[in-house]
This record gives C-alpha cells, sequence and structure tokens, in this order.
C-alpha cells in the first residue's frame, strides 16, 4: 500500500502441477482504507535510537549508514551497540484497523542474548511490534534430583577407548547419533560421516572444489568454536590436522570444562548431522538452510552457515539459536550445566533481622580474574556509584565514591559496558571482590572479560536481580551489610550440553522451522502465542536419538542428561513424551492452561506430544528404519509429513494449521494413504475434526474435540436394490453378506441387487479410512427409525457415569456401544430397566456410537466420553 510492504501481510500457495492445491492466508483486508499516513515524521536514524532506548540498549557516537537500498530502505554500521549491521526499511505495520506506518528493523544485542526484530512507529517512535529471532530455551521442571555426583559418574560407567589402532583420516570421536548424550552411551569413531549429496564435498570445504579450505571444525554448513568470554569474538576451534583427525581427550571425572575441544568437536559433528539429514527431507538450499556456499547453483541466499558456540559465557543451564532471514548466519549458543550439589558461593553476615538478605544466593562466576577463594574473604558492601547520568550504579563511568571501596566489597549493577571494566575499576580502587547484580530477570549469568578482564586480580560474581536488588536497596538506606565470599562449590559445572545431541538437534531445529514457515525471507512467522516451535524443536531431537527396540509406551524424557536425572528420568518439560496416556496424558485443551502449561515451550510439548504419537502410529504401520537419511519406515515417514507441513501452513501457524498442513502433506506424498492414521492420531490428543484454534495469536481460546471427519453410510432398499449414501465424494464400495462374513464379487457399485433375500452391508473407503454400515435384512418390512428424542442421554459428554433414559421405550433387545471403527466395545441384551447407567470412565478419550435396538425399531445416537 503506498509503495510500501505491509509486514508480515502473506498468503503462502501451494502448487501441485501447476494448480493452487491449498493457500494459507494471513493478508490484510481493506489496506487503503486503514493506511495511517504516506510520510514518516521520523527518520531512520531516530528510529534505531527510539528502539535502543525501549530495548534498554547503550548506544555511544554516531549512527553511520553504510548503504542507502532506496529512498526508504537502508543499512547502518553496527557501532558499539548491536553485533550486527542494521537493516531499516519503512513498512506499514497491521495493529487490527490501523496500518502503522513503521520503520523496520533489527538490532542484535552485544551480550550475544538477544536479536530483535522490531517495528517502530514513523509517526510517534513507539515499538509497537517485537520478536525475538533468539530462541531461548528456558528449560522448566528441571530441578535436580539431587544425586550425588560421583554415584552419576558411576552409574554412567562411561570409559575412553584404551588402545585401539589408529582412526583413519576424516575421523571424529563424538557421542555419534542415535546416542544421545554421556549417560546414553560410549564415544565412538564416525568416518566418511558427510553426506554425500548434503554435504557432496564434505564438511571442511567452503568453495565447491575437491580439497578442504579448513582443518579445524569449520566448513560449509558450520562453524564450531569456543566463547567462553561471550565477546563477539570467533574463539579456538579444536585443528584436526591435515588427516582431519579429531580425537580428543574426555573425562567425565573431570569438570566439563576441561573436556573444551572434546565438546566443541561434538557440536561440529551434530550441527552437521542436522544439516545432512534433514536435507534428504527437504530443508536444502532453496529453502533456506544453512550454508556458505550454495553449491551447484542449488538456489537460495548463501552466506548462512552456523556459528555454533560452545561453553558460551554468557549463561548458564540454557541454550539458544538466532534465526535471522535466509543470507544472514544464525548463531547457536550452547552452555555449561551445574549440578545443584553445592551450597553457595555468598552469604550475608549481617544485619541477620532483615529476612530479605538472609537467603540462599545462587550466583554465577566470572570468567576471568582468579576465581572464588577458599579462604572466605569477609568484608562490609558498598554501592559503587559513578554520580553520571543513566544508571548512576552501573561503574559505566569514573567511579565517584572510590575512597570508599578500599578493602570492601564493590556492589555493582550490570549495564551497557564490559564486565571486565566494571570489575577492573573497583579493583584500582581497593576493593577486594565485587558483586555484580543483573539488571534483566533470571538467573545470573556468566561473566565475560572483554578487553581489558585479564587484568583483573580479584574474584567476582553475579546475583540476579530478584537476590541482589535488596542487598543495593539496604545499602541505598544506609545500612551496614557484611558478607562473605568463599568457594563453597555452589553448582558445580558438570554437564556441557554441546555434548546432549538432543539438546543440539532442538535448538538447530529452530532454525529449521522458522526458515520453512512463511519462507526463508521471513523470520518473524513463528511470533504468534499458538505457534508450537519448542514442540517442532523437541521432536527433531528424540527424532534422531531413537533406537531399535524403543517401545511406544517408553517415557521419553528431554535433557535429562544435563539436569543428572537417570535416562527414564521426566526431564524438562511436563511429563516425558509417551504414547501412554498414563505417562503423557496432556490434550489439547492443556494449551490453555496459564498455571501448569507455559509459552512458548509448553504449548510446544503439547504439540510434540501429538507428533510423538504419530510417528509410534506411522511405525506401527511401517516399521521402524534406522536409516535416518534413506529409510522407509514409519519414522522416515513421519520425517517427511513433518518438513513438508512446515513449508505447507500459513504463517503465525496454531494446532488446526499445524495438523492440516500435515494431512495435505500425506496426500501430496502419499496420495493420502495415512489419512485416516493421522485423524486418530490428532483425534486422541484433542484435535480432532471440530476442535477451533480459535485465534493463533491467542494461547487461551482453543477447544479441543475428540471426533474425527464425518465419514458416515447409510443403505436404503429401494424395491430389492440396496443402495449406500455416502456425502465423501471418491470412495470405493464393498459389498458383504452379514451371513458368512464375505465379500460379494463384484458388487463394488453404490447400489447392489441382492440374489436372495439374506442381510447385506457396505464397506467404504477413502483415503485408506473405512465406514461399514448396519446389515439390512432384505427379508425384513416395517423396520422404524427411532427419532432423536426417544431416549435421553446425560452428560454427553460424559466422564464418570453416562444415564440412559429410555423414556417410554419397552422390549428393547439390545443395547450396543461403538467405537469410531465401529467395533463393540459394551453390549447389553434384553435391557429391563428404563433407566440405565453405564460406567464409561475407563474407556479411551473419544467420538462413540450407541446403537439401540427394539422390535421394531432401530437408532443410533452420538456419546461423546472425556
Amino acid at each position: 500500500v503506498n509503495g510500501l510492504e505491509i509486514e508480515n501481510g502473506t498468503a503462502n500457495f501451494n502448487l501441485l502441477d501447476g494448480k493452487v492445491f491449498s493457500m494459507g492466508d494471513r493478508m490484510v483486508r481493506d489496506i487503503y482504507s486503514k493506511a495511517n499516513s504516506p510520510q514518516p515524521i521520523l527518520g531512520p536514524e531516530e528510529a534505531i535510537v527510539r528502539a535502543a532506548e525501549q530495548l534498554n540498549i547503550a548506544m555511544q557516537g554516531s549512527i553511520q549508514v553504510l548503504e542507502t537500498m532506496s529512498p526508504t530502505e537502508f543499512l547502518y554500521d553496527k557501532g558499539d551497540f548491536s553485533l550486527e549491521h542494521v537493516p531499516v526499511k519503512l513498512v506499514y505495520h497491521s495493529t487490527g484497523e490501523v496500518l502503522r506506518l513503521s520503520w523496520d528493523l533489527s538490532i542484535s544485542t552485544t551480550d550475544e542474548n538477544d536479536w530483535w526484530s522490531v517495528r517502530i512507529d514513523a509517526l510517534t517512535g513507539e515499538m509497537i511490534g517485537q520478536n525475538n529471532w533468539t530462541t531461548h530455551c528456558q528449560f522448566e521442571n528441571c530441578g535436580h534430583p539431587g544425586k550425588d555426583l560421583q554415584e552419576r559418574m558411576e552409574a554412567l560407567s562411561m570409559s575412553e577407548h584404551l588402545a585401539s589402532p589408529p582412526p583413519p583420516p576424516g575421523t571424529y570421536n563424538v557421542f555419534a547419533i542415535p546416542v544421545e548424550s554421556p549417560a546414553h552411551g560410549p564415544r565412538t569413531f564416525v568416518s566418511n560421516a558427510e553426506d554425500p549429496i548434503a554435504s557432496p564435498f564434505g564438511w571442511h570445504d567452503t568453495n565447491g572444489v575437491p580439497g578442504d579450505e579448513f582443518s579445524t571444525t569449520r566448513g560449509n554448513n558450520v562453524h564450531a568454536y569456543e566463547d567462553r568470554n561471550s565477546n563477539d569474538l570467533v574463539g579456538e576451534a579444536p585443528d584436526g590436522g591435515g588427516d582431519l583427525i579429531f580425537d580428543f581427550p574426555y573425562d567425565i571425572e573431570q569438570p566439563a570444562l576441561d573436556n573444551l575441544d572434546a565438546a566443541t568437536t561434538n557440536l561440529f559433528y551434530m550441527n552437521n548431522i542436522m544439516h545432512d539429514v534433514w536435507y534428504q527431507y527437504g530443508f536444502d538450499e532453496q529453502s533456506g538452510n544453512f550454508q556458505e556456499e550454495n553449491y551447484l547453483n542449488a538456489g537460495g541466499a548463501e552466506n548462512d552457515y552456523v556459528r555454533a558456540e560452545s561453553q558460551d559465557g554468557s549463561g548458564l543451564n540454557n541454550a539458544n539459536f538466532s534465526t535471522p532471514t535466509d543470507g544472514t548466519r544464525p548463531r547457536m549458543q550452547m552452555y555449561l550445566w551445574t549440578d545443584g550439589s553445592g551450597s553457595s558461593d555468598f552469604f550475608v553476615n549481617s544485619p541477620p533481622t532483615d529476612a530479605s538478605l538472609d537467603i540462599t544466593y545462587e550466583n554465577s562466576n566470572a570468567a576471568f580474574g582468579p576465581g572464588i577463594p577458599s579462604i572466605p574473604i569477609i568484608a562490609d558492601l558498598v554501592l559503587v556509584t559513578d554520580g553520571s547520568g543513566g544508571d548512576e550504579f552501573d561503574a559505566c563511568e569514573d567511579i565517584a565514591n572510590g575512597s570508599e571501596l578500599n578493602g570492601k566489597i564493590a556492589v555493582i549493577r550490570r549495564g551497557s559496558c564490559e564486565f571486565g571494566f566494571k570489575v577492573l575499576a573497583a579493583e584500582e580502587e581497593g576493593a577486594v571482590a565485587v558483586i555484580i547484580v543483573n539488571n534483566v530477570s533470571g538467573d545470573p549469568v556468566t561473566m565475560g572479560a572483554g578487553d581489558v578482564g585479564g587484568l583483573v586480580s580479584i574474584p567476582s560474581i553475579m546475583l540476579s536481580a530478584a537476590q541482589g536488588q535488596p542487598i543495593m536497596n539496604a545499602l541505598e538506606d544506609g545500612e551496614i551489610v557484611n558478607g562473605t565470599l568463599v568457594d563453597g562449590s555452589a553448582d558445580l559445572v558438570a554437564f556441557d550440553s554441546s555434548f546432549d545431541n538432543g539438546i543440539v538437534a532442538h535448538e538447530y531445529g529452530h532454525g529449521i522451522s522458522i526458515r520453512l514457515t512463511g519462507g526463508a525471507n521471513n523470520s518473524n512467522c513463528l511470533a504468534n502465542d499458538e505457534q508450537m516451535g519448542e514442540g517442532w524443536s523437541d521432536w527433531f531431537g528424540i527424532m534422531l536419538t531413537m533406537v531399535e527396540g524403543d517401545q511406544p509406551e517408553d517415557p521419553r524424557g528431554v535433557g535429562t542428561y544435563v539436569i543428572d536425572q537417570p535416562n527414564s528420568g521426566t526431564g524438562i518439560r511436563p511429563a516425558p513424551y509417551s504414547t501412554s496416556p498414563s505417562v503423557n496424558n496432556f490434550t489439547y485443551s492443556a494449551t490453555n492452561n496459564t498455571n501448569s502449561i507455559s509459552l512458548p515451550h509448553g504449548i510446544g510439548f503439547v504439540w510434540a506430544s501429538m507428533l510423538w504419537d504419530m510417528n509410534w502410529a506411522l511405525i506401527e504401520e511401517y516399521g521402524y528404519d534406522a536409516d535416518f537419511y534413506n529409510g522407509t519406515g514409519g519414522n522416515n515417514i513421519a520425517m517427511q509429513l513433518v518438513i513438508d507441513g512446515l513449508k505447507l501452513q500459513s504463517c503465525s501457524p496454531g494446532f488446526v494449521d499445524g495438523r492440516d498442513a500435515i494431512l495435505e502433506a500425506d496426500l501430496l506424498n502419499y496420495g493420502g494413504a495415512n489419512h485416516c492414521l493421522i485423524w486418530d492420531v490428532f483425534a486422541n490428543r484433542g484435535l480432532g475434526f471440530s476442535a477451533d484454534q480459535g485465534s493463533s495469536f491467542s494461547r487461551t481460546d482453543q477447544v479441543q474435540a475428540f471426533d474425527l471427519p464425518p465419514f458416515e453410510v447409510t443403505i436404503e432398499n429401494e424395491l430389492g436394490t440396496l443402495v449406500a449414501q455416502t456425502d465423501n465424494p471418491g470412495v470405493s464400495y464393498q459389498w458383504i453378506n452379514c451371513t458368512s462374513n464375505t465379500p460379494i464379487t463384484g458388487a463394488t457399485e453404490s447400489s447392489f441387487t441382492p440374489m436372495d433375500n439374506g442381510e447385506y452391508a457396505v464397506i467404504i473407503s477413502q483415503y485408506n479410512c473405512e465406514s461399514t454400515s448396519n446389515c439390512i435384512d432384505m427379508s425384513s418390512v416395517g423396520i422404524e427409525e427411532l427419532d432423536a428424542d426417544d431416549i435421553t442421554l446425560s452428560p454427553n459428554p460424559a466422564r464418570d457415569i453416562l444415564t440412559i433414559d429410555f423414556k417410554t421405550l419397552d422390549n428393547i433387545q439390545s443395547l450396543e456401544l461403538m467405537d469410531v471403527r465401529g467395533k463393540v466395545v459394551y453390549q447389553e441384551v434384553n435391557v429391563s430397566e428404563q433407566l440405565m447407567q453405564l460406567e464409561v470412565n475407563d474407556f479411551v478419550s473419544g467420538l462413540y456410537t450407541l446403537r439401540v435396538t427394539c422390535d421394531n425399531a432401530i437408532g443410533t445416537y452420538k456419546v461423546v466420553i472425556e
């Protein structure tokens, strides 16, 4: 409108044989009447400033334009406030009834924690839209069980190879899929791991010419390196030498920090595995995959290999993945995990009467300086002030009360300058230790050194905002607070997420789902509340770590290794993944529960539970195939359906959109052969035919349903001819003799004239679904159909007891309850009661048919059991 793009005004058209097969519509209607202004008041530079202010990003110096693509589109230098250059363009942003003229831009924060895509109102400067391209997997339900670490190590029984022949060139000593983690199996040597189709020149090439460009963990698909200092610099990477032999020591009894090269190698391996496996199913160059060079003119944008950072110093007990649009490099950050076994490194000695300070503190340590001492540092705390504008407690300017710090523990708020700069400034004023208080919610992060952190010689820790702010408040009020800093082995860093292939796959999976939903050039299609990104990511991980012999009912926890749980543990989700309702009974309606199901992780968990069920239903039909690349098992079919479903679904999808896209994928790939199987799976979890997702931008308006699509057949006797009728087009018919239960040869049309007066029924099928009619006796006459109000069913839906009121009916010969396949699950003959109560709490939730037969009448009634 007015020559400008409407941000996220999107429709995707899916084509088959040159014709539109389906459409996902997220277009904005009546655009000319909704557009508020054709001309901006704020320029692009001011939009960047306003965005930084509202995102609490500090900026210094002027903003320099690097390129002007048009009068409404620019590229600005990253300066000191962004890790990436800042693209800015003028768009319209829909806020319902108004299209607001806005500047669309993105800023990657220098602490590496966020990559913001925002819309700034071009008239007012207000931030009216934002989406974080960095997907933080703040794992819930991950309290450590308190196992002794030594017991944990003994339980793993992991040992490195002792004496073995030297490995051949191109070998990686890793936890090779389907091994999920060090808790699930040993490291092994893997050679020739690259797939010749997805990575035709190997994992260390970048120019498409035979011969490796790198002997380190870098290549066309991924560059893996350490980022302990979290300083936006490419850290060290393991070097495999000319023969590319990546065999580095790994000792589970040593701190995770000591296994760095082995961890980075495993991270490199698993990123390449994700690239190569999912390439087979359609995450290729044209679809926006991650590659430095798109070989053989395969299409798509280049220069976007994954930057995978091992032992990243910007946090603990977490991981994340940033997914910009095609042609811009994504970033994966893998953190260290603590075991929760120790005590705190810091505690307050006085004032003991202040309950807000008498708590157990949880801290992170700096990645620079001498570390926490074993001999206690006991001193008064002093709140540092710098007397400047902005935050006077962040020590980003010259310290104003330096004379008060000598021999004290300095307390400083996290701000816009480097951690090393703050601590060194306090040390130069005589401080013996430093406590940094986080300025954002969440756990304390590992503090990077920055440019001067290497000069620091005093210890420093970080406290969360929730725990540190009361200390700052007390100091501001003039209270004397005395504290102790000592190595209490608090939360020993014991686990490295780079060794957890499930978590690596999860993070990479965010990149897949974001690039495929809405197209590779739109990274904002999974910003709505009901989107299922966390679910797809969990599913990617468990699909590549399932093994021969797994059973559908087995509990599959996610992340059990890094949270020190047994392999059979619950993991980091509300329940393990399992087809057994006794293990995982979550259905679609759970997404409405804001108390127990979080956004987005809990919502994704419900979706992944459905996908896991579908995978096992397909395996039951077609078997399991351990070949993840070219197999033909049910698991391979599930992998294809999910990838194509991501491509087919609309921007900002909800559960119904995702379900329908998978059904379309089955129709396109397999002619609808799995149509009924897929419907059964989703309906069993409450995503049946009548389920309603409401607005995909709301997480509290979902309505579940357990029914299947209408697929009914009736028979009429027309002057000696049986005629089958159904509303479904394109069905096939097969008449059967009810007495002998055998098909009638040649009777494959909707009409059939019997040879005698026996009982007959018809089986109709479409997309592999079958529905069977009731048997009709050609010799019987005068059979009537009961009316809908001849009996009353209550409650309906029923959960525990279904009450059947037969009213005035008598001489009831039989009562049958049938499931959706026509199987009789309950039967009673010669019913004499007028009021009957049927216990249904043992029946599987879903849609049933109740058939009542009297002397001269038959009636069928729908029953829903929850």
